[in-house]
């Protein structure tokens, strides 16, 4: 039982928390453009290389998900993202997407980067890591009739 309590007490902390002795580094902000659209049209999401050094690897994938005004998720994927969290993903707004105002999410894809700190919390070779409790970045995109 007191192992599970330290091992517990070292992921919530981080075990020091930064990455190999570096300062925190989230994923960049990013953009939504254009920011008012209808259904069929071209938006792209975008980012430019953070200004740390976050170290995502050359394999490493943006997730992008679009959520109506209505609630549901229209549209979700990945798509490639550089070692330095920049990206620019493309997508047509889905025709069954509501009218109104709706969010666009877009976070680093199958990598445990943020939580209420503002901690990259990352830990090394870790598996089966998720966003615990941290509010999501999102975007706003208005989708006209």
């Amino acid at each position: 039982m007191a192992t599970a309590g330290v091992i517990v007490s070292c992921l919530s902390s981080a075990c020091g928390g930064s990455w190999q002795g570096e300062p925190p580094c989230l994923p960049p902000s990013y953009a939504v453009t254009p920011a008012v659209a209808k259904p069929g049209d071209a938006v792209t999401v975008h980012a430019a290389d953070a200004d740390c050094n976050p170290r995502y690897g050359q394999d490493a994938r943006i997730y992008v998900s679009v959520t109506d005004a209505a609630g549901h998720t229209v549209f979700s994927t990945t798509a490639a993202m550089n070692d330095a969290g920049g990206f620019s993903y493309q997508f047509d707004v889905p025709l069954a997407a509501a009218p109104g105002e709706a969010s666009v999410e877009a976070y680093p894809f199958g990598v445990d980067w943020c939580d209420d700190t503002g901690t990259n919390n990352r830990v090394r070779h870790a598996e089966g890591f998720s966003r615990a409790s941290c509010a999501a970045r999102t975007r706003p995109l208005t989708i006209t009739p």
